[in-house]
């Protein structure tokens, strides 16, 4: 066992504090890493606070995870010590059901692990994450992360990067489609990103006017104001694909209205409770709404290997631990451009 220092919740309603634990051992298919940055995602905040149910305590948040092995079991192929690797949202799943063996952990039969806010398979332990110096993992759910890129821009790729990568890629976003990204966050600017690195000509849609500048320093060809009716209807009919990365609570249908024939709307986000469906927003020209959950481990590998080929990072303000509670509160009213990374450092 390994001594490792942590912040945790306590409980949905007290603040994050110091947390020490034991790490088990590093198994035969197991590494051990160092935690050199770990990015803060709004999940976090809704696990934390119970928001979604199910919450275990003490919770050591955090899913995207970035650091440098220390050990490595006998058996370890992928990995050496001193190779920098990365840990996303999950840390296993069942290995056996269509969807794992078809590299689709992350929709497991039986349900993928957390990285945090989960419990073992053979033991039953609570799964504690990456707010905390390290942590072990079977390598076949570790990551391979290249020197070439800053750490720290690199940890939120774990989470958000994938999470606006994976489907983008499913539906085949390229050249000549129209894509519009609603919501401009830690999500939406990853899909900024990518989107516009596909080749698509992409449109930010948001309800902030102060947006537009940095939509375009991101990678967007054009930026619409959402509250604006005229703006709204000269739309109508004009994409292809909406990624809706808003997690508030909206209506889907005036989105639906900006899709073509056979256009799709990509839902990434959570709002807090359900949002109407229009049928007739859907039927009239056979639009669709598909949702999208982060990507299993060879897609995610995929994700991090583009981004170190075409120089893609997500756009960060690095704290120290300490400051989570703070950060916290600085996310919820929007506070950041565009995520939150923990320099593990200020844990030691």
């Amino acid at each position: 066992m390994s001594a490792t220092k942590a912040y945790a919740a306590q409980s949905p309603t007290t603040p994050l504090s110091p947390f020490n634990f034991e790490r088990r051992e590093p198994g035969p298919h197991d590494v051990q890493i160092e935690i050199l940055y770990c990015g803060v995602c709004h999940s976090d905040i809704h696990q934390v606070r119970d928001e979604w149910g199910g919450s275990i305590y003490p919770m050591v948040p955090g899913h995207e995870i970035v650091g440098r092995i220390t050990s490595a079991g006998a058996h370890v192929k992928k990995f050496k010590v001193g190779d920098l690797a990365g840990v996303g949202c999950f840390v296993d799943s069942c290995k056996t059901c269509t969807n794992c063996r078809s590299g689709l952990e992350q929709y497991c039969d039986e349900g993928m692990v957390g990285t945090y806010n989960g419990r073992e398979r053979i033991t039953n332990h609570p799964t504690y994450g990456g707010y905390s110096t390290q942590i072990v993992v079977d390598e076949q759910y570790t990551l391979k992360i290249a020197p070439n890129l800053p750490l720290e821009g690199v940890a939120p790729l774990l989470c958000a990067g994938i999470t606006t990568y994976s489907p983008l890629r499913y539906v085949g976003v390229g050249k000549g489609h129209r894509v519009g990204v609603l919501g401009l966050g830690g999500l939406g600017h990853m899909a900024v990103k990518f989107a516009a690195s596909f080749g698509a000509e992409v449109t930010m849609l948001s309800s902030s006017p102060s947006k537009e500048a940095d939509a375009k320093k991101l990678g967007a060809h054009h930026f619409a104001l959402t509250s604006d009716k005229a703006t709204m209807k000269g739309l109508q009919n004009h994409f292809d694909f909406i990624l809706n990365t808003v997690s508030a609570q909206h209506e889907y249908g005036p989105y639906l209205d900006l899709l073509r024939t056979n256009g799709t709307m990509i839902v990434v986000g959570v709002p807090p409770s359900p949002s109407k469906v229009p049928a007739f927003n859907l039927i009239m020209k056979r639009r669709s709404i598909i949702g999208s959950l982060i990507g299993g481990i060879k897609e995610t590998q995929e994700m991090l290997d583009y981004c170190a080929e075409h120089d893609i990072v997500s756009d960060v303000e690095v704290i120290p631990v300490q400051q989570i509670n703070e950060a916290y509160e600085r996310m919820i009213k929007g506070d950041v451009r565009y995520r939150f990374v923990i320099d593990i450092a200020s844990l030691k």
